[in-house]
């Protein structure tokens, strides 16, 4: 049996019937899948018996989950899915024409096929290797309500991105990290349960804002410090990316048969968007928390129950050893971030940590990079798709002759420039934020920045397409 028929028995989420679809109907959407995504990341899965993967807090904003929940493998299967086709389309192992539509239904079946296989394969690794460890008799209960949450977060993705705004991966990441950034600067409820406001003066707190408060009445000035840091970073990152995301190469174009008119084609500086640096931190996610992974199976190694993938897990140990889900040696370690500005005001600065600072930064660029090249090439955003979609539309460069040629060299001295510049600005960026201890990790504060910023383009154009009938007409709606 081909591809192709296998292709054709995977259910998928239908495209609407509408060309356009209102601004009303994508935001109801939106709303649902984003209300579907809470009420799943509350529900805990039945017959589990230890949570270990529940110290990897980090780990689980970035792959969009709350572990221990039945969406506890988050968006890992569909980044995975996607890394993997990547790197195979980028070194020309797949060969697959995304300019057909022949090439886009297999490039889509492929990349279906492989997140399917993530979904079972993550299942079976986390109950397996007891970062999710089962009851006796329920191992197969548990893996079968991650699949289906798994599933669950696949599809939800399908219908964030055909029938509301953007796509279910950053809308994940957005609402986690934004539920996540509220706690830390305002919660007031601590580790044994207790209410800081009900003895504000000698229960501590554990949101910024609430401890720096605190760190004034009580005069202590170490966590007056390190507190003033976190909220300090927070809005420092805040304005650095949202100044860089305003930067842009504006191309001017003109209508070839109406004269006067002209138009600018933008092109972000951060051409490849939050992708590249999604795909970054899923795998620094994905190697973290693999190491996690081994590390249990080998300690359950040395109490005599290995089983035989536990035993085979015991040849990963380089990735490194964790306490209280930080890598603490290893491979994970030195791609990983530590919080090197709260380690000043506290004292406990290291050499290793500044070594670990410049190869995490180098990691983060260097990959970023990469993911952003391929991204451009995959998703029909190089110059040869930009022109066509220029050319289609009846615009010309001002200046030159209508001829899709032109526009393509044209645009190649900024696309890919732009590509590359971009993609390490941003993994950059990404890792100093990493390193300099804000309220949520680095890149999460990164990450719902960016996003959030294209949740509001999307949602204003698809607001001002719907109130101006000149503007629908011209976006052919």
């Amino acid at each position: 049996m081909s591809f192709t028929k296998i292709f054709s028995f995977i259910p998928e989420v239908s495209k609407p019937a509408e060309k356009k679809l209102s601004f009303n109907i994508k935001l109801k959407w939106t709303l649902i899948v984003l209300g579907a995504f809470f009420i799943l990341a509350n529900i805990p899965l039945f017959g589990l018996s230890d949570n270990a993967l529940a110290r990897f807090e980090y780990l689980a904003i970035i792959l969009g989950t709350d572990f221990g929940s039945i969406i506890s493998l988050g968006i890992g299967p569909i980044v995975m899915a996607s890394i993997i086709l990547q790197l195979l389309t980028g070194a020309g192992i797949i060969n697959i024409d995304q300019t057909t539509e022949e090439g886009k239904r297999f490039f889509n079946g492929i990349q279906q096929l492989l997140v399917f296989f993530f979904i079972v394969f993550e299942s079976v690794v986390y109950v397996v290797m007891q970062g999710l460890q089962a009851l006796p008799g329920f191992t197969g209960v548990v893996i079968f309500q991650l699949i289906l949450g798994g599933l669950a977060i696949f599809y939800m993705d399908q219908v964030t991105q055909k029938w509301g705004f953007g796509s279910g991966v950053s809308l994940f990441i957005g609402a986690g990290v934004s539920w996540r950034l509220i706690t830390s600067a305002f919660q007031f409820i601590d580790q044994q349960g207790r209410n800081c406001l009900l003895d504000f003066k000698n229960t501590a707190c554990s949101g910024k804002v609430l401890v720096l408060i605190q760190a004034i009445i009580n005069k202590y000035p170490t966590e007056l410090l390190a507190s003033l840091a976190a909220i300090l970073a927070t809005v420092i990152i805040f304005l650095m990316v949202v100044w860089a995301q305003a930067l842009k190469v504006e191309i001017p174009l003109s209508f070839g048969r109406i004269r006067g008119y002209s138009v600018k084609w933008p092109l972000a500086f951060f051409y490849a968007s939050v992708i590249p640096v999604i795909l970054t931190a899923a795998l620094v996610a994905n190697i973290q928390l693999f190491g996690g992974l081994v590390q249990n199976a080998v300690e359950a190694c040395a109490t005599g129950t290995c089983s035989g993938m536990q035993s085979f897990a015991s040849h990963f140990s380089f990735l490194g050893t964790f306490s209280n889900g930080q890598a603490v040696s290893g491979f994970a370690f030195w791609i990983g971030s530590t919080d090197i500005l709260t380690l000043f005001i506290r004292g406990g600065f290291l050499p290793r940590y500044l070594i670990q600072g410049i190869i995490h930064t180098l990691f983060f660029m260097i990959f970023s990079t990469i993911f952003s090249v391929f991204w451009v090439k995959t998703a029909g955003m190089d110059a040869k798709a930009q022109a066509h979609k220029i050319a289609s539309s009846g615009l010309q460069v001002a200046g030159f002759r209508q001829d899709e040629r032109i526009l393509e060299s044209i645009l190649a001295r900024y696309v890919m420039p732009l590509t590359i510049m971009g993609g390490a600005a941003i993994g950059f960026l990404a890792s100093i934020t990493n390193l300099m201890g804000a309220l949520v990790s680095g890149t999460a504060i990164l990450l719902v920045i960016m996003i959030m910023f294209q949740f509001y383009q999307s949602i204003a154009q698809q607001h001002s397409v719907d109130m101006n009938p000149a503007m629908r007409k011209f976006m052919g709606g």
